[in-house]
């Protein structure tokens, strides 16, 4: 969708830790009301609520203990990771049709202490859903790292690389990031190459450094019209393009069958309509918010969003030819399903980034990819 009539007016979140000694309903309930102070809203004004297939926390709930009042709008997206930025696409799309006119959308878990993702399959009931499972699984591919080392291994053989001169320069990158970003897990504690090189195998070729960590917290948006964003307290954070994708035969992670496997097509469904709607391309980015669960996948969304091209992308990162994941990303600042990202595109379009872009007007965020996935361009209102 190209809106331009629809705004991120507020931002909020909690603390990010490993053991947070609470519900993920009080997290989302202390991320939602944090947003709406942000906004200067209070939660009387809020009519839509938009989260995750896989949050834990009812939107009517989450409504009743913020003390909201009548909802006439509310949604859920699925797949994971891949659901964040179409989260704010189902919001934006909610105002610009009138079904509402402030919508919070929000992710709340105890992804440490509570329920792992990283930990793969367990049990699992016979579904549609879990079929493509059912091929992988037998031969020891149960995590989600087991299944990315999958095309890790292959974009290393074609392009000729190592894993530390692929991946080393993501991680490294995302962590210097961190290191001075106060609200980061990861704050001051920078890594080198040879630390990335040194860390434990996960699933070769993916060592511990190339996978994004486990975090409790909570992270909550408020979406407007953007007229009404412009009466707000805080400079409004347009949403210019906004879009889902899934490619043709598209699986969780596991489509090994798919021709490529050095390449995201479900990215590239993403990054056609987001260039076109928006009449923008990856020279008009002033910073780059990449869905990094892993490093690996880093490296093939640049090249699905047309930044460099096939094989390039290491290269591009390790020469800083963009501003990358900013707040430390999700390998060091939190892993809250991409929602955190959205915040700091937010920030840098406010100008209030802890590692501010000078003159940053134009973010394109993405979400979760190796999955149905989605984004988001972001810009500067005027």
């Amino acid at each position: 969708m190209s809106a331009r009539v629809a705004a991120i007016a507020g931002i909020g979140a909690t603390e990010f830790s490993k053991d947070s000694g609470r519900s993920e309903l009080r997290l989302a309930v202390e991320a939602v009301r944090a947003a709406l102070d942000d906004a200067g809203l209070t939660p009387a004004d809020v009519d839509g609520m938009v989260t995750f297939t896989m949050d834990t926390n009812p939107e009517i709930t989450v409504a009743q203990a913020c003390g909201m009042g009548e909802l006439s709008f509310f949604s859920r997206v699925h797949y994971g990771g891949g659901a964040a930025c179409a989260t704010v696409q189902q919001a934006a799309l909610a105002v610009a049709a009138g079904a509402a006119e402030v919508v919070v959308c929000y992710r709340a878990f105890n992804e440490r202490s509570g329920r792992r993702f990283g930990s793969g399959v367990r049990h699992r009931e016979p579904s549609a859903e879990g079929v493509a499972l059912g091929w992988v699984m037998p031969y020891g591919l149960l995590t989600p790292a087991s299944w990315v080392a999958m095309a890790a291994q292959r974009y290393l053989h074609t392009y000729g690389l190592t894993p530390q001169e692929a991946f080393g320069p993501v991680a490294v990158t995302a962590r210097r990031h961190a290191a001075t970003n106060p609200a980061a897990y990861f704050h001051g504690r920078p890594i080198t190459l040879a630390d990335h090189a040194a860390s434990r195998w996960i699933a070769e070729p993916l060592r511990l450094l190339d996978c994004c960590q486990e975090t409790d917290g909570g992270q909550a948006l408020v979406v407007t019209t953007l007229e009404r964003a412009r009466d707000l307290p805080r400079p409004p954070a347009v949403v210019t393009a906004a879009a889902q994708g899934a490619g043709r035969g598209q699986e969780q992670m596991t489509g090994f069958h798919r021709g490529d496997l050095t390449a995201l097509r479900e990215s590239a469904v993403v990054a056609r309509q987001l260039w076109r709607t928006s009449g923008l391309g990856p020279a008009d980015i002033d910073v780059g918010i990449v869905y990094d669960h892993f490093t690996p996948f880093v490296l093939m969304q640049l090249e699905a969003y047309g930044f460099c091209g096939p094989g390039e992308a290491a290269g591009f990162v390790a020469a800083d030819r963009l501003p990358l994941n900013t707040h430390g990303g999700q390998l060091g600042e939190a892993y809250l399903h991409g929602m955190n990202g959205i915040a700091e595109a937010v920030r840098q379009v406010r100008g209030t980034s802890p590692n501010q872009v000078p003159g940053a007007a134009r973010a394109l965020v993405t979400a979760g990819t190796g999955v149905p996935t989605s984004g988001l361009v972001l810009t500067a209102d005027g």
